[in-house]
C-alpha cells in the first residue's frame, strides 16, 4: 500500500485525469447525472487503462522488492522469492542451475500479468481516453 503514494503515480494519475475531456463531463451533467455518478460511471471506466498501467508497475516493484523484505522478514518461512534466490546465490558453492530455474520461476507471474494486461498497459502509458 505505501508504494501507491509515490510521487510518480500521483503525477501519472493527475496527468491522466487532466486529459479527461471537459465536454464529456458537461454532457453528463446535461443528461442529469450527479457528480458521483459521473465519477463512477464515466470517469472510472475511462481511466481503466491508467489504473491497469499503475497496477502493473506497482506489482512489479512489490514483486521485485529486495531491501525492505530483507530488513523486515527475519524468519525463513516468510521470505520472499527474491530473498530465497539471493540466499541460494550466497552459498559457498552456488548451484547456478537451481538459481536460474528459481529466477525463471520468479519472473513468470510478472510476465503472465503483463501479457494479460498488455493492451491496458500500453493505452494507460499513452494516456488515451475514449
Amino acid at each position: 500500500v505505501p508504494s501507491i503514494a509515490v510521487a510518480y503515480f500521483i503525477f501519472f494519475f493527475r496527468q491522466s485525469a487532466s486529459s479527461f475531456p471537459r465536454d464529456l463531463r458537461d454532457a453528463a451533467k446535461m443528461d442529469g447525472l450527479k457528480e458521483w455518478q459521473i465519477f463512477a460511471y464515466i470517469f472510472v471506466p475511462a481511466m481503466r487503462s491508467t489504473y491497469a498501467a499503475a497496477f502493473i508497475i506497482i506489482f512489479m516493484a512489490a514483486w521485485n522488492a529486495y531491501f525492505w523484505p530483507l530488513i523486515v522478514l527475519q524468519e525463513n518461512d516468510t521470505k520472499t522469492f527474491t530473498l530465497v534466490i539471493a540466499s541460494l546465490a550466497s552459498a559457498y558453492q552456488p548451484d547456478f542451475g537451481v538459481i536460474l530455474v528459481a529466477t525463471v520461476l520468479a519472473t513468470l507471474p510478472v510476465i503472465a500479468l503483463f501479457f494479460l494486461m498488455q493492451r491496458q498497459f500500453v493505452a494507460g502509458m499513452l494516456g488515451s481516453v475514449k
